[in-house]
């Protein structure tokens, strides 16, 4: 059956899933890519972009895992790029060059519209104006029976969080303190909503825990 899930995602260890101030200079905030020091060093990551090499064991197996079977994403749109307010053109394509690391249809939510763009490798970004349920729905239809993957940012897997929509959340915590950001955990009962701890592992590199209801 499929999921819609959270995986991969780095938070500090309290609770900042991205740093203060996100930019086109820093597009994690300052100070955000440390929260992914586990990650970016990964086979994993180094493949989905394209290039050789990287390290394995236990925390590229937990990037590897995050990246099977998903049939569709959905991003906020700030994780999409820095463009605030009306689209003032097309020729923001995200961060990631001409073939973006999803491979398949991905749901951006955003409150104004724009054609949909289709990009190399199979990704095609799907702008969706009417919020998260209508993005959860075409993401069901395009993924047919995999999983969904909700990749962020922060207030966007908040606001699937509170309206009961996530099965699984992978979290990779890392043993860092950011002190400013933006907090994931903040008025969040997570035993409220459902969710329990069903597995965790450490590395030098982050703790891995999976919540599921």
């Amino acid at each position: 059956m499929s999921k819609v899930r959270v995986s991969s995602f780095s938070v500090s260890l309290d609770g900042y899933g991205a740093g203060p101030n996100q930019s086109l200079e820093n597009p994690l905030g300052i100070r955000g890519p440390e929260l992914f020091k586990w990650f970016f060093s990964t086979r994993t990551w180094q493949q989905m972009h394209g290039q050789n090499g990287g390290t394995t064991g236990v925390d590229d197996d937990w990037a590897r895992r995050g990246m099977e079977n998903v049939g569709a994403w959905i991003l906020g749109r700030n994780m999409f790029g820095p463009v605030r307010g009306p689209w003032p053109d097309e020729s923001w394509k995200g961060w990631w060059g001409e073939e973006p690391p999803y491979h398949v249809p991905t749901f951006v939510l955003t409150h104004h519209p724009r054609k949909p763009l289709e990009m190399r490798g199979g990704t095609t970004f799907h702008f969706v104006p009417d919020g998260i349920h209508s993005a959860l729905e075409r993401a069901r239809e395009a993924a047919k029976a995999k999983d969904i993957r909700i990749a962020g940012g922060v207030s966007t897997i908040r606001q699937f969080l509170q309206a009961g929509l996530i099965d699984e959340l992978h979290l990779a915590f890392r043993p860092i303190l950011m002190g400013s950001g933006e907090n994931l955990f903040a008025g969040l009962d997570f035993r409220e909503l459902g969710y329990c701890p069903r597995e965790h592992v450490s590395t030098e590199h982050a703790m891995h825990v999976v919540l599921t209801k």
